[in-house]
């Protein structure tokens, strides 16, 4: 559990230096859901929520439901090995047309 919450932790100081470019306001949430939220001028665009391979599971899908409102882009990002599951998920809960699925996934390439 350790290794995944650090993987979260690092994907989320990650995603919030890469979209700083499109985001002016961005805040992180350290107690997760979202766990970032992403703004402009003071106006919520949208809500960004950091997933570990254990952590895609049905019951985590009831927190993106809650999140994926109408009018407000909700952005899941999941391991790359896990997306299959994962969109089966939001089948499954009836949220595939509200939520957004990014990938990651760690390259160590040695000499």
């Amino acid at each position: 559990m350790g290794n995944e919450k650090l993987m979260r932790d690092m994907m989320v100081e990650y995603l919030k230096k890469k979209l700083a470019r499109n985001y002016k306001d961005i805040t992180v949430n350290p107690a997760g859901n979202p766990d970032l939220v992403l703004a402009n001028h003071g106006l919520v665009l949208a809500n960004l929520v950091v997933e570990t391979e254990g952590s895609v599971t049905l019951e985590k899908a009831e927190t993106w439901k809650a999140l994926a409102r109408p009018g407000l882009k909700l952005i899941v990002m999941i391991p790359k090995s896990s997306k299959v599951r994962a969109t089966e998920i939001l089948w499954e809960k009836g949220i595939s047309d509200r939520v957004v699925l990014g990938t990651y996934e760690i390259a160590v390439q040695m000499p």
